[in-house]
């Protein structure tokens, strides 16, 4: 049986680290002893954690990123390695969600989405593999229960994370036994500021209030589980019932849990 990871002293990069769960994963990783590379598009959240992390003795590189341009995305990694010599775990934590139907929504917003969530995840990866490799690191990604199943509205969203799942879990395979883990996480119903700024069909912010099925976690307790996870080298981390009970009847009862959940979430885009 392996040994668990230590993160003490390890390099952590984090996209979308300044506010929601990217923020509660740099404070997780930080009270374990772990620098940071903290990566956000948002300068004055970004300079509000790095006040923080000063602050709390934490050695940090704050970045400013958009993860959708490659060229900002491998910049990013570089002033990283340029601080602290490489990257140890990069979690793609990046996200934009969309609620529309299908058939109203604009081309712009699948390709916003598509983006954000692959793209931008896709970019970091491929510009810190060079040191996860050298480093035996690991690469942690932030899909959802849409990575696994259908979601009724947010075709954009659910078609970005099912993307996820296939780039990543075929990378795990490309990088066996390099010593490099790769662990998609799909947490439930999180308390974050993601589903107030999900897109509308015309790539404005929705006016449709989400609803909501099970027990909405906290991102302090999503931020530990992901710890935990990484540390035992996890392959696929499901974090709420729902999620789980969603994994199990898609794979066994995909028709009823199509109909179970359309009828569940049709509402939400027609109040």
């Amino acid at each position: 049986m392996r040994a668990k990871r230590d993160f003490s002293g390890k390099v952590v990069v984090v996209t979308g680290g300044a506010s929601g769960l990217g923020h509660a994963y740099c404070e997780r990783f930080a009270a374990a002893g772990s620098k940071l590379g903290i990566l956000d598009l948002e300068s004055e959240s970004l300079r509000s954690v790095a006040k923080e992390m000063s602050a709390s003795g934490v050695e940090y590189v704050a970045v400013s990123c958009d993860v959708t341009q490659q060229d900002q995305c491998y910049s990013a990694i570089e002033a990283v390695n340029d601080r602290f010599g490489g990257v140890d775990v990069l979690i793609n934590n990046a996200g934009i969600t969309q609620r529309s139907a299908f058939s109203e929504t604009d081309i712009e917003v699948f390709r916003k989405v598509m983006d954000v969530n692959f793209f931008g995840s896709l970019y970091c990866a491929k510009a810190a593999l060079t040191s996860l490799i050298e480093r035996k690191g690991i690469i942690i990604t932030i899909s959802s229960a849409a990575g696994f199943a259908p979601l009724y509205g947010r075709t954009g969203y659910a078609a970005s994370k099912h993307a996820l799942h296939g780039l990543f879990d075929s990378l795990r395979t490309e990088l066996f036994g390099t010593g490099v883990d790769v662990m998609i996480v799909s947490p439930g119903f999180t308390a974050t500021g993601i589903s107030t700024s999900a897109l509308d069909a015309d790539g404005k912010v929705t006016r449709h209030p989400q609803s909501i099925l099970g027990r909405v976690s906290t991102s302090e307790e999503v931020a530990e589980a992901v710890f935990q996870g990484a540390r035992k080298g996890k392959r696929l981390l499901v974090l709420s019932t729902m999620g789980r009970v969603t994994r199990i009847m898609n794979k066994l009862f995909p028709s009823l849990y199509e109909r179970l959940m359309a009828r569940s979430l049709r509402s939400e885009l027609e109040r």
